[in-house]
């Protein structure tokens, strides 16, 4: 993608936990089914990542619209600071995002920059999507408070759940 026909968008929020458990919490199936790409109205019947470069993932939110699909395919894991993957819903398949997530130690916990890199002809859902990360980066922040930060799994290390072959 060139630079000029894409768009660039920015979120961060700030957890307690420290880095490693806020990357694994992105890789972990059990854990990410409740906060990434799940809605308030929705609930998420389907979480299956295969946490490796070039593996893959889908997380199937279940709306009252009816099931939102979200595929992407890792690119980079570099534990416990660095998470790049591309990123499309069924919908608009041709169109494979870019997202980066870039997770620093601050004092005892963590900071989470995500960076999002779209097609600029998707300028006018730029807000939206914007919302969207924050609601998720959020509800990863809700997840680690209720478990008080100590779903500590490497899931790189060994088998996910719900992961497909």
């Amino acid at each position: 993608m060139a630079a000029a026909n894409t768009i660039k968008l920015h979120v961060a929020h700030s957890y307690r936990a420290p880095p490693a458990t806020v990357y694994d919490a992105w890789l972990n199936p059990e854990i990410a089914r409740r906060f990434l790409f799940a809605t308030d109205e929705g609930h998420v019947v389907r979480a299956d990542i295969e946490p490796r470069v070039g593996g893959r993932f889908i997380i199937v939110d279940r709306r009252p619209t009816g099931d939102a699909f979200h595929h992407g395919l890792f690119l980079e894991l570099k534990r416990p600071r660095h998470i790049v993957f591309c990123f499309s819903v069924e919908e608009h398949d041709h169109n494979c995002d870019r997202v980066e997530i870039d997770i620093e130690p601050l004092g005892s916990g963590s900071r989470l920059t995500l960076t999002h890199e779209m097609c600029a002809e998707w300028a006018e859902y730029e807000e939206k999507t914007r919302q969207g990360w924050t609601h998720i980066v959020e509800g990863l922040d809700r997840e680690l408070e209720l478990s008080g930060g100590s779903k500590r799994s490497n899931p790189e290390a060994g088998q996910s759940a719900g992961a497909t072959a």
